[in-house]
Formats: C-alpha cells, structure tokens, sequence
C-alpha cells in the first residue's frame, strides 16, 4: 500500500527556511515521478517542483520557486525532500507530495496517484 507522510511545515519569517520531508512507504520512492505541490486558501493547487526518478537527473521548479527551492531525494530512506529558503509571505500554503510510476510534465497535479495529507507552511511578514 503506498503510503506517503509530509513533515517539516510550519510557521518562519519572510527570508527564513524550512525542509520539508515526504518519507514513502509500500514501495521503492527512486523509481517514481515525485512531485511537491501546495495549495493556497481560495487558489488552485499549483507544482511547485518535481523529479521524474532518481535515474534520470530531471527536475522542474515553478517560476516563482526558481532559485529558492530544492528537490532532492534519499532512496536509502525512501524519503523527498524540499529544501525551502529565502520564503516569502506568499509561499503560504499547505505543501502536498505525489507520486506516479511516472509523468512528464511533472509540475502538473492531474498526473498524479497517490497523495500524503499535506503540512502547512506560514510565512510572516
């Protein structure tokens, strides 16, 4: 059963950094297409980043990420990661990770099939 669990999120001042982690259980994590998405009070879900698998070096980052954002993965620990700096007030959301056998392009939500129940990061002003 795949199972996907969120951590990390949180409250932090504009300009500070948070990671957030999606540890992965019922199956391997670096064959899949992962992405990070996040969803705003009243707005879209939107990708924020995404990697196809661990084979291929190919990562996607929003245009309003670019730069401040970092997709990573640990396939030892089976585990995603989103390194976050520099955050703004408007990076506010809950943060969501998916997975699918694979998908291109990533950064879109439809393509995905298995969701963790999201973390919600709060950036202040």
């Amino acid at each position: 059963q795949v199972q996907l669990v969120e951590s990390g999120g949180g409250l932090v001042q504009a300009g500070g950094s948070l990671r957030l982690s999606c540890a992965a259980s019922g199956f391997p994590l670096y064959h899949y297409t992962i992405g990070w998405f996040r969803q705003a009070p009243g707005k879209e879900r939107e990708g924020v980043s995404c990697s196809l698998s661990s084979s291929e070096a190919s990562t996607s980052y929003a245009d309003s990420v670019k730069g401040r954002f970092t997709i990573s993965r640990d396939n030892a620990k089976n585990t995603a990661y989103l390194q976050m700096n520099s955050l703004k007030p408007e990076d506010t959301a809950v943060y969501y990770c998916a997975v699918v056998g694979y998908f291109d392009p990533c950064l879109n939500p439809a393509g995905y099939d298995d969701w963790g129940q999201g973390t919600q990061v709060t950036v202040s002003s």
